[in-house]
């Protein structure tokens, strides 16, 4: 049914995240993030011939591994617009959602996206490198001011103002447009110790303006409510702290905020609700591959 072999992306958390979906044969779902292919591979393993799966990714290299199956939808187009499509393709309601957030081998072993900063690539860093800004645009054309909250709010790097101003002064002569023009700038701001983790918080800040994710995931996380048939599943897996902190929240009292409303009589008023503590990788897992460390798998079912 499958058809062909799907290219790269082993998932994070894989048996997990099949389990707290709850398939059912006939039920329809959306891979939020479709990517290599291999949760919406699972998914289509355990549905049955009435069963529709939907796979979202606006990165034209994920239609490789599109699946010749026709119980398969793929829409070529950020999560973000969720609603839209499922609208088009007439789905009212849908069983379950999974969305794992993290970046995938495919994408940091790529050395022209600029993903990594292993590579020399072009300060591109898009997921969808047909249309918007790049981390070369956001670099050379935002205020000092701007950029250092880039820094600060994704990256979480105290030193996000001195590191702006380097910045600025430097794009004043030659603007930055390969990631070794960064790293030249970076390389006062570190020691080698930590040089590897404070460079990927910094590639974490720029990737994740460029993209909009914490924005796209608020938008995700609204539609899904929506869309959820009560008992449906809302399964994600975060990479770090500020989209995990963001997931917990929705997942626990409905909104981004945490903030828990209860009735009269002290009961918890939320349309989701959590059915396990967040799940983290095993070690043998973590072994095969060590980027996943960081996942952390939360579940939640529709009331």
């Amino acid at each position: 049914m499958i058809g062909k072999e799907l290219k790269y992306h082993v998932p994070a958390l894989f048996r997990e995240s099949m389990e707290g979906l709850n398939i059912e044969p006939s039920g329809h779902y959306v891979d939020a993030t479709f990517g290599g292919g291999g949760h919406s591979r699972g998914i289509l393993e355990r549905l049955g011939k009435n069963g529709r799966l939907y796979g979202f990714d606006q990165d034209a290299d994920a239609e490789k591994n599109v699946p010749e199956d026709e119980r398969f939808t793929f829409v070529r187009s950020n999560f973000r617009y969720l609603s839209n499509f499922m609208r088009y393709h007439k789905e009212k309601e849908i069983n379950g959602l999974i969305a794992d957030l993290g970046m995938s081998s495919h994408h940091l072993d790529d050395e022209n996206r600029g993903f990594s900063f292993r590579f020399d690539g072009t300060l591109d860093m898009r997921m969808n490198n047909r249309e918007g800004l790049t981390a070369a645009d956001v670099l050379n054309k935002y205020a000092e001011d701007r950029l250092a909250d880039v820094f600060y709010q994704y990256g979480e790097l105290r030193n996000s103002r001195r590191m702006a101003s380097s910045v600025v002064k430097a794009r004043e002569s030659n603007p930055l447009r390969k990631v070794s023009d960064l790293l030249a700038i970076l390389a006062p701001f570190s020691g080698k110790e930590k040089e590897k983790k404070f460079l990927a918080q910094v590639f974490q800040s720029l990737r994740m303006e460029v993209n909009q994710e914490m924005q796209s995931l608020r938008e995700l996380l609204m539609q899904s409510l929506k869309l959820l048939t009560p008992g449906g599943r809302l399964v994600v897996i975060t990479y770090h702290s500020l989209e995990d902190r963001l997931v917990k929240n929705f997942m626990k009292a409905g909104n981004f905020e945490g903030n828990v409303i209860r009735d009269f009589y002290g009961n918890v008023q939320s349309p989701l609700r959590m059915l396990s503590k967040a799940v983290i990788p095993s070690e043998e897992e973590i072994e095969e591959n060590p980027r996943v460390r960081s996942a952390k798998l939360r579940i939640a079912e529709k009331l």
